[in-house]
């Protein structure tokens, strides 16, 4: 099992102490660090600024949301990043949601999969720099010759050789269909949230994925690279009780009432029932109330709480899982340091 330190995406400030805890990070051992984006903070930009004060830890992205930047451009800042870091970028890609797609980005959330699907192709052109980069679909048509085209576009070849024609593309994904394409088209899955009691589950959908037509992994090649809480306590019920907050506000307000990415994950691990329930009372202004009503098993079946000993017992089921990394968390080096040591040994 590998490890990862999420830093996530900035709130009203940029975090102070981020840079320490990656240089920590990075000499415990840890495999890599991950940045993500909303409607704020960039993905790419603090992984080179941090990624310019490190040398071993790779450099992900968790995620950089497709409508935010057209495929070329994503594969221009992948390139020189991974240029700039010899090599440690991990290319963390996914498609947000409606809301913030066509509220913030201004574009259409409609076909997700076929748009990723589209992207990802583009991406791995750019890279393989063996010709002129074209597409023919209706998303990302290269060169463009719709409404507003002066008609003179032509297909290009980046200027600069990319450094690895293979940057490894990951996927967010949550809905059975999306980790489908993940196991096709991708070299990794970044679940934002993940039991081990529902394997089965996600086994079925990555083999369905696997047995494509050209898919790009097999199942011991791919990468599973699950957000999870690893709390070290003698108070496994006050760590519990912590987490709901955040749970709540995902299953209840991270999404429209008839979609919600999040909800629906915990609603297929056995949750359908209770999930309703913390929506309804999120959407009722009884914000209190829906976090009490986020259940304790729901807490641990996607995290590790408890004494060393229990988190190690505990790890050998997310392994059999098929999960390849744990990335966490950290609020300070003395945090990450105990989890390094239960963890990596």
């Amino acid at each position: 099992m590998k490890l990862g330190l999420t830093m996530g995406y900035w709130g009203a400030q940029p975090p102070s102490d981020a840079l320490d805890l990656i240089l920590a990070a990075e000499k415990l051992g840890f495999d890599a660090v991950f940045t993500a984006e909303s409607w704020g903070s960039d993905a790419l930009t603090p992984l080179a600024w941090w990624g310019a004060h490190t040398s071993r830890i790779k450099l992900g992205t968790s995620i950089v949301q497709i409508s935010a930047r057209p495929p070329t451009t994503t594969a221009m800042s992948a390139l020189t990043l991974d240029h700039l870091s010899g090599g440690r970028l991990i290319l963390g890609i996914g498609v947000s949601g409606p809301q913030v797609v066509e509220g913030w980005y201004g574009q259409p959330f409609g076909k997700p999969l076929a748009r990723t699907r589209e992207y990802v192709d583009v991406i791995r052109q750019v890279l393989a720099r063996q010709d002129r980069v074209t597409n023919a679909g209706p998303h990302y048509p290269l060169p463009y010759g719709g409404p507003g085209s002066l008609g003179l576009g032509k297909p290009l070849k980046s200027i600069t050789h990319p450094l690895r024609a293979d940057i490894p593309i990951w996927m967010g994904a949550e809905g059975p269909r999306n980790v489908a394409l993940a196991a096709e088209i991708a070299d990794g899955w970044l679940p934002i949230y993940y039991s081990p009691r529902s394997s089965a589950m996600y086994r079925a959908w990555l083999a369905e994925g696997f047995a494509r037509p050209g898919a790009r992994r097999k199942s011991g090649e791919f990468e599973i690279a699950s957000n999870c809480q690893v709390v070290i306590t003698d108070d496994p019920d006050a760590a519990v009780a912590a987490m709901k907050p955040t749970l709540a506000f995902y299953i209840g307000g991270m999404g429209a009432k008839d979609m919600n990415f999040h909800k629906e994950v915990f609603a297929r691990m056995g949750y359908e029932g209770e999930v309703e329930k913390i929506q309804d009372l999120f959407f009722d202004g009884k914000r209190d109330e829906a976090v009490a009503a986020v259940p304790d098993q729901l807490v641990r079946d996607i995290s590790f709480i408890g004494s060393p000993a229990q988190i190690r017992d505990d790890l050998a089921a997310w392994e059999e899982a098929g999960v390849t990394t744990l990335v966490i968390m950290g609020r300070s080096e003395s945090e990450l340091a105990n989890v390094a040591d239960v963890v990596l040994g």
